[in-house]
């Protein structure tokens, strides 16, 4: 199928997402790098109002940001009517993990996600996750997706919209209906935004969730990044690499690692603390913010073009509807041992009550959840694979 031109930008996870997608149903593309082309920006900016990545054209199609459902709409192909001994929900550290798991436990097993990645896919640098002095969130998924990819696992890039169980089978309902035999739920999180008038408006024309698939479009402009923590912090000194100004509103104060204070003072970034967002500008693209000294009252606009939101993450949970137990959090709840208050429903990762919402735990809880899914299997005597399987 020819004719189909992808915008990316050379660190954009979601970029890459629609590139997997295309390759694997067999649609012939081109890819146009948008960060390095400022031509090619304009054009894709024309074409699609937006000032966010991917953005895939086909004919007088359109297709902003990682639409699962709309490709599949126009180059997807129909998924065999199987039952799996496990259905993922969820492609980020946890999912791709008990992926790994269920395969060498030889479990017919299909991971179903919007994304690959999660959250985990747009970290600059992480310096925490063993083996790796330092590695950016891109390459460590990318490095994840290649071992699971290297087992004889599905992965269908679909949104889950719902999930029921008739028997002894759960239909797992996305653009297809997967049955099978336990889920394994590792939805992850998705970004907190800022509930202001026009904010719904401005994303994709100035806003951005996602500073590593958009931050290239911000040479040489000015920004702002919205939050206090590790991640927030981290953005704003990569992008004093990129844009021609860089400032940092925090909402109290600042509750990240000593480290990235001090790189951020090295890198010019100014501070606003214990400030917050009170008003956007601008109709068709972010023109500035108004920002308010939650002390004092006081308010200071900034004339930025750029806003990134680094402010949390909520869980991906709805879905669900009460198919499983949650906390008031929306976090699913689950034993030491992964299990949830539904037999043969297991969860994992940042979605769930577990303290400590990191990489490296998110992978080990998602192995211990395939593990649970196995050794239910074979209390059901389902299992393909003897209990001396490989671990």
């Amino acid at each position: 199928m020819a004719g189909v031109k992808v915008y990316t930008t050379e660190s954009c996870p979601y970029c890459r997402m629609v590139q997997a997608f295309l390759q694997k149903h067999g649609v012939e593309y081109t890819i146009v790098d948008v960060g390095k082309e400022r031509e090619a920006a304009r054009e894709m900016v024309r074409i699609s109002g937006q000032r966010g990545v991917p953005v895939t054209v086909f004919g007088d199609e359109v297709i902003v940001g990682f639409d699962a459902k709309k490709l599949r709409e126009l180059f997807g192909t129909p998924v065999a009517d199987e039952i799996y001994d496990a259905v993922i929900v969820g492609a980020g550290p946890a999912g791709l993990t008990a992926a790994v798991y269920c395969a060498r436990k030889l479990m017919k097993t299909i991971v179903v996600s919007e994304d690959i990645g999660g959250q985990a896919a747009w970290s600059w640098a992480i310096e925490n996750y063993m083996g790796f002095r330092m590695i950016t969130g891109e390459d460590l998924i990318g490095k994840f997706e290649d071992q699971v990819r290297g087992f004889d696992v599905g992965l269908e890039l679909d949104r889950v919209r719902g999930i029921q169980k008739e028997g002894d089978l759960f239909f797992v309902r996305a653009s297809s209906t997967y049955r099978c035999r336990t889920v394994i739920l590792a939805p992850g999180k998705q970004p907190r935004t800022l509930g202001l008038p026009g904010e719904d408006r401005l994303i994709g024309r100035g806003i951005s969730v996602c500073s590593t698939c958009d931050g290239p479009l911000f040479r040489d402009r000015p920004i702002a990044i919205v939050g206090g923590g590790n991640a927030a912090i981290q953005t704003a000194v990569e992008m004093t690499e990129i844009a021609s100004s860089v400032a940092l509103i925090v909402r109290s104060a600042l509750r990240c690692d000593e480290i990235y204070i001090r790189r951020a003072e090295e890198a010019g970034v100014r501070v606003f603390p214990n400030h917050e967002v009170v008003e956007l500008h601008g109709d068709t693209a972010l023109a500035g913010v108004t920002v308010r000294d939650r002390e004092t009252g006081r308010e200071t606009a900034l004339d930025v073009e750029g806003l990134f939101l680094e402010i949390g993450r909520i869980p991906n949970t709805g879905f669900l509807g009460d198919l499983v137990a949650q906390n008031e959090q929306h976090e699913i709840l689950v034993d030491e041992n992964n299990h949830t208050n539904v037999d043969g429903i297991f969860a994992a990762g940042d979605a769930t009550c577990i303290k400590g919402k990191q990489i490296i735990i998110a992978a080990g809880e998602g192995a211990k959840a395939a593990l649970e899914a196995h050794e239910y299997l074979i209390k059901k005597g389902l299992s393909r694979a003897p209990l001396s399987a490989t671990l």
